[in-house]
């Protein structure tokens, strides 16, 4: 099921240009499978699986991998996670990450360390921060 707004997030990163990857522990089977049932197949340039790295999350290296596939700056790049183990992995890769209340409490997610934490794709924070985002890439 997906989360309030993702079509909105969807949209606004296609129209950025943004390049993105899908980066999971989960078994590349069911990574896809997930993929497709939220209508997102096409929308990832790079699919990482944890276990298709030296080391999974929380270890930094799935986000590594896809930072270097993608060919993009860590300052320039954000993730959206749900799970604790998500969350270290991309704060150990020097990146930004938001945290999406969906499976944990919010005190878990923030205690990882997550630069702030949305209830869905709809939350008004993260839209606050997208415009933030705008405003920075067009002076």
């Amino acid at each position: 099921m997906a989360l309030n707004g993702l079509d909105k997030v969807k949209k606004w990163v296609e129209d950025c240009g943004l390049k993105r990857a899908a980066v999971t522990n989960s078994p590349r089977a069911n990574a896809e499978l997930m993929i497709t049932k939220l209508g997102l197949s096409g929308f990832f340039d790079a699919i990482i699986i944890g276990d298709e790295c030296e080391r999974a999350k929380p270890f930094p290296d799935p986000y590594l991998k896809a930072i270097e596939i993608l060919n993009v700056s860590k300052d320039h790049t954000f993730v959206f996670e749900d799970s604790v183990s998500g969350i270290k992995a991309g704060v150990a890769a020097g990146l930004h990450v938001v945290g999406l209340v969906t499976r944990n409490p919010e005190r878990l997610l923030l205690d990882a360390k997550a630069s702030f934490i949305i209830k869905d794709y709809e939350d008004p924070k993260l839209w606050a921060a997208l415009e933030e985002l705008d405003m920075k890439k067009d002076p």
